[in-house]
């Protein structure tokens, strides 16, 4: 009896044992599928030299096709505010999160004789955090011909014609968040959707801000200016103690205290709306000194 006893204990771990290894397995190869899903479709951004800056960075746009841990596609060159491109295939390969490339020929172009179009290698990684696809190249045929790629998701399909279908106004704008540590425009934009607005108290017959709400404010600032359409409209309150006429000049302070924080958060005072209530819009009562806190205050919203 011992002996059956160990021989189908052993047989269900050996099963176990197995199950777990196939489950495992699966979950790896749904994770590589989704990896591998994520760098599909075109992408754009800079290619930036090294010992140069993105201002004087070359224009980039990538389709890449992946299937089975191969990558295909096509990758487009500009040189910014001009009408001269190079339009190039490329093959390569996924791994371990990574994508490799190899740039193969140049198949279209427009370009002065002092532009060359260099043939790259190059590997990038896509950080889930900012958004970007990134990492170094190489030339395959031009020397000293190394640097940084820098993408993002594209909106636009790519374009493979001889007239350039997306103008470059979008070029100043990406370089300026690259400066400011910015995150990708999808990221940017789902951080936007989510912001979370809060108000921000006042102590009594005071328009003074508060050091705790500084870094809610901060980040509030820097969504704004992550946008460029977007503006922030601040608007003032009071309790209900003093007259109608003081209750509005001190919600006046109040909101005009917060466009000066913003404004040095660097928004330009065109992308801040300025309101003020009083104490007509109380969100508590008057009567209780917690309600009068709470109608103390600066309430936010975009615009």
């Amino acid at each position: 009896m011992w002996f059956f006893g160990t021989f189908f204990d052993k047989n269900r771990i050996h099963i176990r044992m197995k199950t777990k290894l196939r489950v495992i397995l699966f979950i790896f190869s749904t994770a590589q599928c989704i990896a591998q899903d994520q760098l599909v479709g075109v992408w754009q951004g800079l290619i930036i030299k090294d010992g140069s800056t993105a201002d004087a960075g070359q224009i980039m746009y990538a389709e890449f096709t992946v299937s089975d841990g191969s990558v295909t596609g096509r990758s487009r060159n500009e040189l910014y505010d001009t009408d001269q491109y190079a339009v190039k295939n490329l093959k390569g390969s996924v791994k371990s999160g990574k994508i490799n490339i190899t740039e193969l020929v140049v198949v279209k172009k427009k370009s002065t004789g002092k532009t060359s179009w260099c043939n790259l290698t190059y590997e990038l990684k896509l950080n889930d955090s900012s958004g970007y696809l990134s990492g170094r190249y190489s030339s395959t045929d031009c020397k000293r011909n190394t640097g940084q790629i820098i993408l993002f998701r594209s909106n636009f399909p790519f374009d493979g014609g001889e007239q350039q279908s997306q103008s470059h106004l979008w070029v100043k704008n990406f370089v300026y968040t690259l400066k400011k540590g910015y995150s990708a425009p999808a990221i940017r934009e789902k951080e936007r959707k989510e912001f979370q607005f809060e108000p921000v108290y006042f102590d009594y017959d005071k328009a003074e801000l508060k050091p705790e709400f500084i870094p809610f404010l901060t980040k509030m600032a820097r969504v704004v200016d992550g946008h460029t359409d977007l503006r922030i409209k601040v608007t003032g309150h009071t309790d209900g103690d003093g007259s109608d006429a003081y209750n509005l000049e001190l919600s006046k302070r109040r909101a005009e205290t917060l466009v000066n924080f913003f404004v040095s958060q660097g928004l330009s005072h065109d992308r801040i709306v300025i309101d003020f209530k009083g104490e007509k819009e109380p969100v508590d009562n008057n009567a209780t000194p917690e309600g009068k806190q709470r109608n103390r205050r600066v309430d936010f919203s975009f615009i």
